[in-house]
């Protein structure tokens, strides 16, 4: 099978709702995915610069990206309890951190720094999906799992710099 079809060449693609619909390649739907697909490669990236160990809770996070795409535009299996796992995750590693206590600039090592792009990243995701629930119905367990993970990207980020020993630079 080619990985072109040519079908997309005048600025549509097709989607999966209940039934499969072309659309125009600037639909907000188009755009969460893509918004959503930008932000799984960055945490694709930041998952090549954090020790193994880490590596695992980042790929279900990915998978879990994959399905706040589904429950877009078709399925899902995204439920509330991923977006407990990410809450748990979050208070696991505030409690081997000392207290924020001001605003951040984002960077510090390598990967930490890949963290606050994953974490901006998941913001502007965020604002495509709320776009788009105001024109098709998108599950809230979509809004509250992007929400989280900006949540976790940011205390990750934090968590990296501890852990490489580098110093926040507060605002």
């Amino acid at each position: 099978m080619k990985i072109y079809t040519r079908t997309g060449d005048k600025g549509s693609t097709q989607i999966y709702a209940d039934k499969a619909v072309r659309v125009d390649k600037d639909d907000l739907v188009v755009q969460s995915y893509g918004d959503m697909d930008e932000l799984n490669s960055h945490i694709g990236l930041l998952a090549a610069h954090v020790p193994a160990t880490h590596n695992s809770l980042l790929h279900d996070i990915q998978r879990s990206l994959f399905q706040a795409g589904f429950a877009i535009s078709a399925s899902s299996t995204l439920t509330p309890n991923d977006v407990e796992k990410l809450e748990s995750a979050i208070d696991s590693l505030t409690s081997q951190m000392p207290p924020n206590t001001s605003f951040v600039l984002p960077g510090g090592s390598k990967a930490a720094a890949q963290a606050h792009v994953c974490r901006a990243v998941c913001r502007r995701a965020e604002r495509s999906v709320i776009s788009l629930s105001k024109h098709y119905d998108v599950p809230e367990v979509v809004h509250a799992y992007l929400n989280r993970l900006s949540d976790f990207l940011f205390t990750f980020a934090r968590f990296l710099n501890i852990e490489a020993g580098v110093d926040e630079v507060p605002v």
